[in-house]
């Protein structure tokens, strides 16, 4: 493997990176040798004749050497470097060597190519507060998730623990060659509200505590399984299928409904009390976590939970700032009233319209969940649905998740299918549908998925093509359309050159703030990084602060846990973000668009255009591991936020 390292470095020393084929003709290279071994190894044995054949010695390898790959070489550099000083000091790499050959080596590089460390967590099951028509309901998983979705295997493998979680990714991600300097933490279960406050604390709590144990996170592994595992919890996707089998036989013949099905399984269930018993935190033990994490070697970036609309509420949104919370995802599905009745998705527009002006002036990043092909929709209604959701001042969200309707067994959308009232779109009618949303999309919103990770004998009727966004940008391409949404332009792995880069502002109106938009972007139209500047509206300030005056006044304890965060006069930070490939923090890469003071650029524009509009100060809802990066900037800690005086403009 060693040789194989330096055979591949000695290519390097004229190119940033290797591609796919010129790496895969060094490695077969090496791996034609160690075949050659094992066949001169057996130069003694007859041949079919019984005569002996002769081959020239044999070349010095391991009796056991196996065939190379690229994660071998990655896990083997891995080790050397962290195991053997020795070994390592004699190889003499220098950084940008070392930079270029974990490019080379990197599985799945789009990993980290927005530029940092995703990692999703699911809570455990839960009831959900709602029973929408196209919804899985599968048991083993928290309401609207499948069991077979690769994130959903990976959290019934942990006891869906948060700790254990965290832990497995950032095993597995630093195995495979990305950097975990910044991580944004995605966690998924469906209606985050609906669980109880003191589980959402201990979960949150948990996930900083993984981050910052780090490398020595692995060790302790063994004695929290052993814990879920004495209280008779299992971990065994046959035992956990087995345990849910009856209730789902029951689900499926829509003879019950998955929250009466949950009561019976876990409700009374002593495993499930007694392990219920210690997933609880205080506040104070989060913030212990939050403050460690700060200057963490595994620093939080990012955030995010979901929920539904009509859950987000001012009191809410308080408590998930003081978790470190950053971005809300929320489903809408759809915003034909119409339409989200026929799926018993009862939540109101009013909701949608006042969930989006509470994120906004909380500073919350909008992530929604749209569908198109839902029960009562076609392809135009949906083209319609979605220019409506871009378009109109009540909702423009920040991201997308653009997902057609698909048809899961247990469902209540199989009895609309067995009598013909919902029918799946044509693969040419979905895509001509996402293609006409994706050029609708507008320059500050991003399309982060097409499709789910429900994988194909999960689905009985509808899009099984896990290409589903090639296929719509391929068309794209091809027809020459024009399309300023974010992902399509993101400059990805791409080198940046700082004098290829202007700085535009793209602004446009809500109900409650004027935005500002602010990206980098190349001569060709690609970006390379973005900031999202809201100037929040007086009025919607003051009703605000009204309302939750209102929600608060119940009990001096709820007043001071969370005191107003948000006063007339300040302007919001909701999001910076610049791309290029992660570097470690403290050092800069040349070539590296995160460390060109791009953001910081980003920063100081944001000021000015603020102090231009008659605000006195600027808040940033800054990530807990980004708090070190804005006091930098300027910006000192102030509640729920980071905050930094404005000058006048003259």
């Amino acid at each position: 493997m060693e040789q194989a390292l330096f055979d591949i470095l000695d290519a390097l020393k004229a190119k940033e990176r290797l591609d796919e084929r010129e790496l895969t003709k060094i490695i077969n290279r090496h791996n034609k040798r160690i075949l050659e071994t094992r066949h001169f190894g057996n130069c003694d044995k007859p041949n079919g004749s019984g005569n002996t054949q002769n081959h020239p010695p044999a070349p010095s390898e391991p009796a056991k050497a196996r065939p190379l790959s690229k994660r071998q070489l990655m896990a083997f550099y891995l080790d050397v470097q962290k195991n053997q000083p020795e070994r390592w000091s004699s190889w003499g790499l220098s950084d940008e060597q070392q930079r270029r050959l974990v490019r080379t080596l990197q599985m799945k590089p789009r990993r980290t190519a927005s530029g940092v460390a995703t990692i999703t967590v699911l809570t455990k099951p839960w009831k959900c507060s709602s029973n929408c028509l196209y919804c899985p309901n599968d048991l083993r998983m928290p309401k609207s998730y499948l069991a077979d979705e690769p994130a959903c295997q990976r959290a019934e493998r942990t006891f869906f623990d948060p700790y254990l979680q965290v832990a497995a990714r950032l095993k597995a991600l630093t195995e495979m060659g990305h950097i975990t300097d910044k991580v944004e933490l995605i966690v998924l279960g469906g209606t985050w509200s609906d669980y109880p406050e003191s589980y959402q604390i201990w979960f949150i709590r948990e996930l900083f505590r993984a981050l910052n144990d780090g490398s020595q996170a692995i060790g302790n592994l063994p004695a929290r399984k052993h814990a879920y595992e004495s209280a008779g919890i299992s971990c065994d996707p046959e035992l956990l299928k087995a345990f849910v089998a009856e209730e789902q036989r029951r689900i499926d013949n829509r003879e019950t409904t998955y929250n009466q099905a949950f009561d019976r399984l876990y409700g009374k269930n002593a495993a499930w009390a007694s392990v219920s018993q210690w997933q609880k935190a205080t506040w104070e033990e989060l913030e212990a976590e939050q403050d460690a994490n700060v200057d963490g070697q595994h620093r939080v970036v990012g955030l995010v939970i979901e929920t539904r609309p009509e859950r987000i509420t001012p009191t809410h949104l308080a408590a998930l700032r003081r978790m470190g919370c950053t971005k809300v995802q929320m489903g809408i599905q759809s915003l034909d009233e119409k339409v989200r009745t026929l799926n018993d998705r009862h939540t109101s527009t009013q909701q949608i319209q006042r969930a989006f002006e509470l994120l906004r002036l909380f500073g919350f990043k909008t992530h929604v969940h749209a569908m198109v092909n839902l029960l009562g929709a076609t392809p135009e209604s949906d083209k319609a649905d979605y220019l409506h959701l871009c378009n109109d001042a009540a909702f423009q969200p920040d991201e997308v998740k653009l997902y057609p309707c698909v048809l899961v067994e247990g469902t209540g959308l199989c009895e609309r299918f067995d009598d013909h009232a919902w029918q799946p779109y044509s693969e040419p009618s979905l895509v001509d549908v996402l293609v006409s949303d994706t050029c609708a999309t507008p320059a500050f919103t991003r399309i982060s998925r097409m499709i789910r990770d429900i994988s194909a004998p999960d689905i009985k009727a509808g899009n099984k093509k896990v290409n589903l966004r090639q296929l719509v940008e391929q068309r794209i391409d091809s027809e020459g359309l024009a399309t300023a949404e974010i992902r399509h332009r993101e400059v990805s792995l791409a080198n940046v050159a700082a004098e290829d880069l202007s700085l535009e502002v793209v602004e446009y109106e809500t109900t409650a703030t004027s935005e500002r938009f602010l990206q980098w972007v190349t001569s060709q139209g690609k970006i390379a990084g973005f900031l999202r500047l809201s100037l929040p509206h007086a009025n919607a300030i003051a009703q605000l602060n009204e309302e939750y005056e209102a929600a608060t006044s119940k009990t001096a304890e709820q007043r001071h846990t969370l005191p107003f965060p948000l006063q007339a006069g300040e302007a919001m930070i909701r999001e910076v973000h610049v791309y290029g490939r992660v570097e470690k923090l403290q050092h800069a890469g040349i070539n590296n668009a995160q460390h060109r003071g791009l953001g910081t650029q980003l920063v100081n524009r944001a000021c000015e255009l603020a102090s231009r509009a008659g605000y006195q100060r600027i808040n940033v809802i800054s990530a807990v591991g980004t708090r070190g990066y804005y006091r930098k900037l300027g910006f000192y800690d102030n509640g729920l936020y980071q905050q930094r005086m404005l000058q006048p403009m003259s």
